[in-house]
């Protein structure tokens, strides 16, 4: 491993604890060279799953996909990094307990979304209007009484 700063290949482990469900372990290491902090997670690597794409082609699934997609639905949000970086870990754990070696990429569409939904209103809408691809505005209000509807009950 290299420093991402200077790259450097002399590091040291400040602090490393596991994270929430114990898949991960968060380690903080330190550079010797420049002295800059950053933040490493250790994982099992799981056997592959596939991912079955609408147009029926398969392909590994990929971690920082769904990383990305959160990361952009929840910009200028109040929503850490922490947070979304749970929020993965969350939905990557549901796929491991399903036992299946194929998932839908709807079926992760649906698992984004329903964390989403939880973590912050706004990155839900954005996430949603993408993912369900929203046609015009009619098609957005609906999602949006659909979302103030299930709030009141």
């Amino acid at each position: 491993m290299r420093c991402p700063f200077c790259g450097a290949e002399e590091l040291k482990v400040i602090d490393s604890r596991p994270n929430l469900e114990n898949n991960t372990i968060r380690r903080r290491r330190e550079c010797m060279d420049c002295s800059s902090r950053f933040t490493t997670y250790e994982r099992i690597e799981d056997v592959s799953l596939m991912v079955v794409k609408k147009d029926a082609n398969r392909e590994e699934f990929n971690r920082s996909k769904i990383m990305r997609g959160i990361v952009r639905a929840c910009e200028k949000r109040p929503v850490s990094a922490q947070q979304i970086e749970d929020v993965v870990t969350r939905i990557e754990q549901k796929l491991a307990n399903q036992m299946k070696k194929e998932v839908s990429s709807q079926a992760i569409g649906e698992l984004v979304m329903a964390e989403l939904k939880q973590l912050d209103e706004v990155a839900y809408v954005r996430f949603a209007s993408v993912y369900k691809s929203f046609r015009d505005i009619d098609t957005f209000v609906l999602e949006l009484r659909k979302m103030l509807h299930e709030k009141k009950q």
